[in-house]
């Protein structure tokens, strides 16, 4: 399994501003971002004692997540992620998803999951059996990424943290979020090395590395 680095800041909205200037300078734009922008709608699992929810709270090192994501509304693409953690080290697996095998997951049809070609939507389907995972949350938000080649680097800045509440009907459009936070998070990703150019670039003062987590910010309703 192979791990990229992975560290987070909670910023303010001058330090974004101030950021997003530097790295303009010295960085790629995604290809595949719309005016540099991407709205990003997600659909985290979580069981009936909530096992990913008290993991984060509780800082363990080592935990995982499963989540249902596509981007700009594109129902076209959407891909199962299963997101593993390891102190500050971060790995994703993902598998692609029809909009009827998303709304089967959803409604809680998920025989055919067992016979999938992709691993991880197996063991999605055996964690949903066996540790009750189930869609808990939607968490929208807008995302800026920013590129840079040597060292496999991507920076982003994530804002407009919204909240579905108590709906987990994912593919429907009527599904309202709600704002939960203010927060705005810098994170930087990177894998054998983190250039120097771009150490500096996102570095600010008196900001300490954070560990934010938007679905536990969304979970706060419940």
């Amino acid at each position: 399994m192979d791990f990229r680095h992975e560290v987070k800041h909670e910023i303010n909205l001058s330090d974004m501003y101030e950021i997003r200037q530097r790295l303009r300078a010295v960085t790629y734009p995604d290809p595949h971002a719309i005016d540099g922008k991407y709205l990003i709608r997600s659909l985290y699992f979580d069981n009936l004692y909530d096992k990913t929810l008290m993991e984060k709270v509780n800082g363990l090192s080592r935990r995982e997540k499963f989540r249902i994501r596509y981007y700009n509304g594109d129902t076209s693409v959407i891909n199962l992620e299963k997101k593993s953690k390891f102190d500050h080290l971060g790995n994703k697996i993902s598998a692609p998803l029809s909009k009827d095998e998303v709304q089967n997951i959803v409604d809680g049809n998920i025989d055919w999951m067992a016979d999938s070609k992709y691993p991880v939507v197996k063991e999605l389907y055996t964690k949903m059996k066996i540790q009750g995972l189930r869609g808990k949350t939607i968490v929208d938000y807008t995302r800026e990424p920013f590129i840079f080649p040597a060292g496999n680097v991507r920076v982003t800045l994530d804002y407009n943290i919204r909240s579905g509440m108590f709906c987990t009907d994912f593919l429907n459009p009527d599904c309202v979020t709600v704002p939960v936070s203010d927060s705005i998070i810098l994170e930087v990703k990177w894998d054998g090395f983190l250039p120097d150019i771009i150490r500096d670039v996102v570095a600010l003062d008196d900001r300490r590395e954070g560990a934010f987590s938007k679905y536990e910010t969304c979970r706060i309703y419940g």
